[in-house]
């Protein structure tokens, strides 16, 4: 069943990428690139298009597929290469054989850096592509005036050098170039140069910047002030260049990638195709667990899958760990390099196709989401139960004035904020936490079973053991223990305690699990820092109002609630005091606070 195609617009990630438009035969119409996928691709439905062809395309489209990379150049590379392959009906501009520039080094002796469209396999190194022929522009400037390198393409073989056969040129003697045609420069020397370039356009520029720095310094020097700002310039523009492209590499050539993305019922199985060094397809197949299988197996599934799907005949394919698919076959399980990023590169697609689909599900289906959620969090949690009633406790206090403690609920994994409870500290004095906790953990729950309501399936305590050891005093008071289960979170490193565990549980930092509790831990810091605050205030306002003759308990408490606070009162002219509590109270209470500011 085809998702509507509102929703699938709707889950679309905030991240540089591609998008493809399908029709309804599943034919593709057109590529196009991205800074951001969700923001773009809802343009062409949320505006009127001037242009015919624009709207008859965006009737036409049926599905929408993406793909996510790290950044807008990537885009960029990548449309272009897609374009190519697939040659889109509603694509014109990138549809001819032109590709964008490398800087190539030459594989010869004394070797020549120059800038190609095209990439001859004879051994010679290629860096890029960029997307920018200023960019490549700058880069062989900024190289020619550091390292002078010939330009001609002469054999400079050994024999031919030591025969005298050929003769500087102007580039010598302009100071472009040292000689190796006659000998004047060795091939140490020469070499160590390339060296040196070769790090510069692999974007390591650790051990260049000196030169840089002193050639600036040189020119300074001799009062060339302005040719000293146009090298300032271009190492600019060099350190913001992009260095190497993960979606164009020609050190590598015909590969499949794979990775895997799993929970608890379902796992997305990302595919990149690679040829001649360029990503050309990327597909995400989904599978449905049944009988709790490994990552490995389902892995191997859907490769066998992928491949006989897309007719797939490369001797290597990339995966996050090793499977067995035959001898003929081999299995790379990158550590790092090229390779790696690829397979990253892969695994953030994974990811992000994941996350649509739980979006369009939450959208969809909102019962199933939740069931998913309470699931995974009892897996986590290792609950008993799954947490549909879970209450979460703060204590807020401010160097021992007025402590109150806080109670929100979450049912279903959402706020139920008719439930959120207050409480006032009354057995305890002064600062105390751990006191509080067991206080108002064994009101809450004393008066749940007095009134015969439903307990919840989890508690939780913020702040570390010491916190959770009172609140399990009052649990264990009222004979609640193994009933409801409790655990503490500290705020530091998000660590889970349980009761008798010393060791505490830390959880994935993105897990849903750690963003539910998060969540109820957030809240309800916020609710009880908020009744605190009014509290705080309020107590200001009445200690500050009880001093002033003639001012009684009915006037504080009208002046409480409009004026809120002490601050905003002492701030208020008679004219507005008298609109609240008549002429008389209000010159009383004016000329209190005149009087007190003295």
């Amino acid at each position: 069943m085809q998702t509507p195609l509102e929703l699938q617009i709707q889950t679309l990630p905030d991240n540089p990428g591609v998008y493809q438009y399908y029709d309804k035969d599943g034919k593709i119409l057109y590529v196009g690139k991205a800074k951001n996928l969700k923001k773009r691709v809802q343009s062409y439905f949320t505006k009127n298009h001037d242009n015919y062809k624009t709207s008859v395309l965006v009737k036409k489209i049926v599905a929408i597929k993406h793909i996510v990379v790290p950044t807008e150049t990537d885009a960029l590379l990548l449309e272009n290469n897609l374009i190519k392959k697939l040659q889109p009906r509603y694509n014109v501009l990138l549809r001819d054989d032109k590709t964008y520039p490398w800087i190539c080094i030459k594989n010869e002796r004394f070797p020549r850096i120059f800038s190609t469209r095209k990439m001859i396999k004879d051994g010679s190194e290629y860096f890029g592509p960029y997307t920018s022929f200023k960019t490549v522009h700058t880069i062989l400037d900024l190289i020619k005036e550091l390292y002078p390198l010939r330009t001609c393409n002469y054999d400079l073989s050994k024999a031919n050098i030591d025969s005298g056969k050929f003769k500087v040129c102007l580039e010598y003697h302009i100071g472009n170039c040292k000689g190796p045609c006659e000998g004047y420069e060795s091939l140490e020397h020469y070499q160590s140069q390339i060296e040196k370039i070769r790090q510069i356009l692999k974007g390591n520029f650790k051990e260049s910047l000196k030169d840089f720095k002193k050639l600036m310094t040189d020119l300074a020097m001799e009062m060339k002030f302005e040719e000293a700002q146009k090298i300032k310039e271009k190492i600019e523009v060099l350190e913001n260049y992009q260095s190497r492209s993960t979606i164009l590499n020609p050190k590598i050539s015909n590969l499949d990638v794979f990775s895997i993305i799993s929970d608890e019922t379902m796992a997305y199985v990302n595919f990149l195709q690679i040829s001649h060094g360029a990503i050309v397809r990327s597909h995400t197949l989904e599978l449905k667990k049944k009988l709790d299988e490994t990552n490995e197996e389902l892995l191997e599934l859907a490769v066998v899958e992928l491949r006989e799907r897309f007719h797939l005949n490369s001797r290597e394919i990339v995966v996050p760990f090793p499977i067995d698919l035959g001898e003929n076959i081999k299995v790379t399980v990158p550590q790092l390099g090229d390779k790696k990023q690829i397979l990253e590169l892969s695994e953030r697609n994974a990811k992000y196709y994941r996350l649509d689909q739980l979006k369009q599900i939450q959208i969809v289906d909102p019962e199933r989401h939740t069931n998913r959620i309470m699931a995974q969090m009892q897996k986590d949690l290792r609950l008993s139960v799954e947490p549909r009633h879970i209450e979460c406790f703060d204590n807020s206090n401010i160097q021992g004035t007025n402590p109150v403690s806080a109670c929100v609920v979450f049912k279903d994994g959402k706020p139920s904020k008719k439930d959120y409870r207050h409480f006032n500290i009354k057995t305890v004095e002064g600062p105390n936490d751990f006191a509080s906790m067991e206080e108002v953990v064994y009101r809450r729950y004393k008066r749940m079973l007095d009134e015969n309501q439903p307990l919840p399936q989890l508690i939780i305590i913020d702040g570390g053991k010491g916190q959770l050891s009172s609140a399990l005093k009052s649990i264990d008071d009222l004979g609640l223990r193994g009933k409801i289960a409790i655990i503490g979170i500290a705020k530091r490193l998000e660590e889970l305690f349980y009761p008798g565990d010393s060791a505490p549980l830390y959880l994935d930092k993105k897990s849903e699990t750690l963003k539910v509790i998060q969540f109820l831990r957030n809240e309800a810091h916020r609710f009880g820092i908020t009744h605190h605050r009014d509290k705080r205030s309020k107590s200001a306002l009445t200690n500050s109002l009880e001093s002033i003759p003639g001012i009684g308990e009915k006037t504080m408490i009208t002046l409480m609630k409009h004026f809120k606070s002490v601050k905003r009162l002492q701030n208020a002219d008679e004219k507005a005091i008298s609109e609240v509590v008549g002429v008389s109270k209000a010159k009383k209470i004016s000329d209190f606070y005149k009087n007190k500011s003295l």
